[in-house]
């Protein structure tokens, strides 16, 4: 994970003591909404606040992080503080940020940089988000998680600090898969379908017919021509899973394919860490996994169970700002009362 920036004073001048002495400033920000929580050193969320997603690819990493300290000012105006009066005092002992777009560590350390710059806590880690919905999920941190929402990610973590990963940047990094690569090859087998060069599938009436159109033509023509919202073809995952159960053939490969994705991404991840011949916790994250779809998950636990059979799987849907705040927890070996409060206050 992150470098864990620590801050020096300057020269001369003694640092303030956090507003929230021993405690967690948790960032959980993704690339649709941030979540900030102000955790006091016993586990009590003193303040909290959420805000707009967090994307420093289309603004860069200044503005990106101003979002974040939009929100942080408000999540700090929610326990009490108003840190724009600006006395200088940090607010909290560590701030553990999860911030999607870091999924490179050269992309953790120049983040982690420009939040550790804000001054919001005396120590800083950055993280990839994927991180905070594996440790959300989990007693220890130790296990594998899978998230599989718009697209597709894959850490692993150890109580020494060892973590696995994989760059999850796309398919030039290997990746395939999530609500967007499910959209594609639903897509992809139901126009070929219709005009004839693919085997029969009943995507090719379920997909457009979502949309209130009768043909896959007519679909392909309002994506083309943007008629239709890129994003809206994040719709069809639903209708992917509806068409399954159905038990059409095409919809269950691809459903099937996407087991066996997700299967050895975990597998991988737990072979780096040695945990391929121990009890460990595969944890599911993302939109893709909370939907539940029954053939889906059949699917997974049995290709899961031929390349790891001691793995647990489970799906998390606490959220990923609790996972944060129990790294942060962690780092500051805060006693498991703390840990057992916070997870209380969510749920």
């Amino acid at each position: 994970m992150g470098l864990n920036i620590s801050r020096s004073p300057r020269p001369g001048k003694v640092p303030r003591p956090p507003l929230v002495p021993g405690g967690v400033l948790a960032v959980d920000a993704g690339n649709s909404k941030t979540d900030v929580a102000l955790v006091a050193a016993d586990g009590r969320v003193l303040g909290a606040a959420r805000g707009g997603g967090f994307q420093p690819p289309a603004v860069g990493i200044g503005p990106a992080v101003a979002v974040v300290a939009e929100i942080v000012a408000r999540a700090a105006a929610d326990a009490g503080f108003d840190i724009a009066a600006g006395d200088g005092a940090p607010l909290a002992a560590y701030t553990s940020a999860c911030l999607a777009n870091a999924d490179l560590p050269v992309e953790e350390q120049r983040l982690e940089a420009a939040v550790h710059e804000r001054g919001w806590a005396h120590t800083t880690r950055v993280a990839n988000d994927t991180f905070a919905i594996l440790r959300a999920g989990v007693d220890e941190p130790r296990g594998v998680a899978v998230v599989c929402g718009a697209g597709i990610n894959c850490v692993g973590m150890l109580p020494d600090g060892r973590t696995a990963r994989f760059p999850a940047i796309g398919k030039i990094s290997g990746d395939w898969g999530g609500g967007s690569g499910l959209a594609d090859e639903a897509l992809w087998y139901a126009a070929r379908a219709e005009d004839g060069r693919g085997v029969p599938t009943e995507l090719a009436r379920t997909l457009p017919a979502h949309f209130g159109l009768g043909s896959m033509y007519a679909l392909i023509e309002a994506l083309h021509l943007e008629h239709l919202a890129p994003e809206r073809k994040y719709e069809l995952t639903p209708v992917l899973f509806a068409t399954s159960d159905a038990g059409d053939a095409v919809a269950r490969s691809i459903l099937a394919r996407q087991a066996e994705e997700i299967a050895a991404l975990a597998a991988v991840a737990l072979g780096r860490l040695d945990l391929l011949d121990e009890e460990a916790d595969v944890v599911l994250g993302g939109g893709v996994m909370t939907a539940r779809n029954p053939y889906l998950m059949d699917t997974l636990a049995e290709a899961l169970t031929a390349r790891a059979p001691k793995a647990r799987t489970r799906v998390v849907t606490a959220p990923p700002v609790l996972g944060a705040a129990l790294l942060g927890l962690d780092q500051l070996a805060a006693p498991p009362q703390a840990h057992a409060a916070l997870r209380a206050h969510y749920g």
